[in-house]
């Protein structure tokens, strides 16, 4: 294995190049011709653009007051078909473009910490991938409707890419094909309008962080047929511990073709470039050191990631009820990763802590494609809408991992040693996953009153492994039929109550079952007309079933075991006034391992599954009085409950209570100044541990950011 690092931004002479960057920003933003328009974000503005549709899979959806509201009303994440969120007979959360901005959220994990049902953060200074749960599970993620996969072992993934984030709780195959029982994540890209507009910002803050981004389009024709975005991020940063790196390029590119009225091509490239660090090797356990302590090795400690993704989405519409939508994409993709870390804290008096090298070098490339038609029709009192569809994906990747022993480190002095000269692989495997899906789903209401939903889908997987090490393959086909139901009865124009049936089935290894999952759930909704607000209440059981357990003797896997979660899930989002907000959430999980092939933790909690989690967000706005512009004041908290670090419920950590906060103020008409805290109170605790180190949550970080808008 080579180490040596030919894509670092270190040998890139970064600031100099952020500072031409911040430079165009802000020419841009001193234009005067640029500062015409209105102000994103500003939904009690009296000269608020009409609602923009955008098509494609977002097909029915406003996304354009994404960026005016954190009140979504429509969502796909119950399916393919965009459906008022009021109707759709499940636990869904969207998170909105202005939700996103105006907590300051730059990662995935830092959209998702306010939503209901959704845990994150549990392995603290871990940096590698976005990590999260739903209903205390895995989940799937999706762009566009099309998965991209895990995010344990994926990449981390950039919300300024994206128009709004949608959370359906539980399981979902019979919506979105193969996933885990948690739920889904879908992402919601940003694409082309009929019209001028756009954003430039920079941000500075804690740990040297300097970031600037830009996102504009107009129409290339004067008719509108043809219109042009483009998006980009660029970012040089650290963390918050010694010698690390937080490096981001971002850049998207779309082009929107509407030859008629009826039909739409979008076509979108995206760049994804980050240079950064896999985490902080972790803390000897029991000590309390300073989250910027490093106990790892600096000149082996690297994290990159390299994507390109091409997306392609078409509709057009036949009338008479009749239409027919396609998204496609192509990505590849590399990425690696390689750090020391403590795998063991001596309890004997010694102050040396034993350390490990660990590292993975990974590609992967995947098409995927799916095509559905949609058929709305009224038929007395029955309004009828069925779609009809099919999917295909070809998912490559190859991935080889290599472990070894480090030095050990004085924790009371640390003296660095080094970057291995080469560390043991231990294993290098190819996996090509190829599955083809047809599905369908149907929607019947009657006297407006009562809707029933009924999906079905087929998915039949080809899968292949090959070993490289022992130059042996493996392979195995599967056909796995999944269902869900649901019925939504409206009292009122206002509020419904729903019940549902809903089954999952998870990709496998080669050599066992798929996992699968069933849940029942049944709920209330309340979407009053009077302001924005949705409130949600679900109580719902989950069975994970033939979970992959490795025997401890053999090491070899076998498909046994069996989790039951069975909770509660509230949520509230509501603009009450144009001058008040707030976001409300708060969950249970009763978890409980069920079948565990002998491993003797039968009857224990699922570990990093807290029983208790709630959050808050709110925000006020002082309008503006003569020069003084308006200034919002937002303050949100996080609690979490203690969970236990190990299925063998050994050791737990400690529930904690996190604050946030932020403070924006309108400078004129189209410029903003915004200030991000998270973690006001520098709460610090143990979120991962249990195996030799500790990992801390994330620290106070401070951001600043000038927003200029038209």
């Amino acid at each position: 294995m080579n180490f040596e690092r030919t894509g670092s931004h270190a040998l890139k002479a970064p600031r100099l190049r952020l500072a031409a960057l911040l430079g165009c920003t802000a020419l841009v933003a001193l234009t005067p011709s640029l500062s015409l328009g209105q102000e994103a974000g500003n939904s009690s503005s009296a000269t608020a653009l009409d609602p923009i549709v955008l098509q494609g899979v977002g097909i029915g959806l406003d996304l354009d007051s994404d960026s005016k509201t954190i009140v979504a009303r429509t969502t796909t994440a119950g399916g393919e078909m965009a459906t008022n969120i009021l109707d759709t007979p499940a636990s869904v959360s969207v998170i909105t473009s202005k939700e996103i901005q105006e907590r300051g959220a730059s990662t995935v994990e830092q959209v998702l910490q306010y939503t209901s049902g959704v845990t994150t953060d549990f392995y603290g200074s871990d940096d590698r991938f976005d990590y999260f749960k739903i209903r205390g599970f895995d989940a799937m993620m999706y762009r566009d409707g099309l998965v991209i996969g895990r995010p344990f072992g994926g990449l981390r993934e950039e919300p300024f890419a994206y128009e709004r984030v949608e959370v359906l709780k539980g399981a979902n195959s019979a919506g979105f094909g193969v996933s885990d029982p948690g739920g889904a994540v879908n992402y919601v890209t940003k694409r082309p309008k009929s019209e001028r507009f756009g954003e430039v910002y920079a941000t500075g803050g804690s740990f040297d962080h300097a970031e600037t981004g830009i996102d504009f389009g107009d129409n290339i024709t004067e008719d509108d047929t043809l219109s042009y975005r483009i998006t980009g991020k660029f970012q040089r940063a650290n963390e918050e511990y010694d010698y690390s790196q937080n490096d981001e390029n971002f850049i998207m590119g779309g082009l929107t073709w509407r030859p008629s009225g009826d039909t739409s091509l979008s076509v979108i490239f995206d760049h994804l470039d980050r240079d950064g660090v896999p985490g902080s090797g972790g803390q000897p356990v029991g000590t309390d050191f300073s989250r910027d302590r490093f106990f790892g090795e600096p000149d082996f400690n690297y994290r990159d990631i390299n994507r390109n993704a091409v997306s392609v989405l078409f509709d057009h519409d036949f009338g008479e009820g009749l239409t027919f939508s396609s998204n496609a994409r192509y990505s590849k993709s590399r990425s690696n990763f390689g750090y020391a870390y403590i795998s063991n804290t001596p309890t004997g008096g010694s102050t040396i802590a034993d350390r490990a090298f660990f590292a993975n070098d990974g590609s992967d490339q995947q098409f995927i494609v799916d095509a559905h038609f949609q058929y709305d029709a009224n038929l007395d009192s029955v309004a009828t809408r069925t779609l009809l569809g099919v999917e295909y994906n070809n998912y490559k990747n190859d991935s080889a991992n290599f472990w070894g022993p480090a030095p050990g480190i004085d924790w009371t002095n640390p003296v660095y040693t080094g970057a291995p000269s080469s560390v043991p692989i231990f294993a290098d495997t190819r996996d090509n996953q190829k599955t083809k899906a047809i599905y369908l789903q149907e929607e019947l209401t009657f006297f407006d009153k009562l809707i029933a939903t009924v999906g079905l889908r087929n998915d039949w997987l080809d899968l292949t492994e090959t070993d490289k090490l022992a130059n042996t393959t493996s392979a195995a086909d599967y056909s796995e039929f999944t269902t869900r139901f649901g019925l939504t009865y409206k009292i009122t124009d206002e509020l419904a109550a729903y019940a549902s049936y809903a089954e999952s089935v998870a990709p496998p290894q080669v050599g066992t079952d798929p996992e699968t999952g069933k849940q029942y759930e049944v709920g209330i909704k309340y979407q009053p007309t009077e302001f924005p607000a949705i409130f949600t209440a679900a109580v719902y059981d989950l069975t994970k079933q033939n979970i992959a357990v490795t025997d401890p003797v053999t090491f070899v896997q076998s498909s046994i075991g069996k989790v039951r979660h069975r909770g509660v899930d509230l949520e509230a989002k509501a603009e009450v006034t144009n001058n008040i907000s707030l976001i409300g959430a708060y969950s249970y999980i009763d978890s409980k391992i069920m079948e565990d092939g002998g491993n003797g933790t039968v009857g224990n909690r699922l570990s990093l599954v807290p029983t208790h989690f709630a959050s808050a967000w709110v925000t006020y706005t002082l309008e503006g009085n003569g020069p003084r512009g308006d200034m919002t004041f937002g303050l949100g908290s996080r609690y979490t409950g203690s969970y236990y670090l190990s299925d063998a419920n050994t050791s737990k950590s400690k529930p904690n209570v996190v604050f946030d906060a932020s403070y924006s103020y309108k400078i004129q008409e189209n410029t903003t100044f915004q200030l991000n805290i998270n973690n006001v109170f520098d709460e610090k605790h143990v979120a991962y541990g249990g195996f030799g180190a500790d990992f801390y949550n994330p620290g106070r970080a401070i951001y600043a950011t000038l927003r200029q808008t038209w």
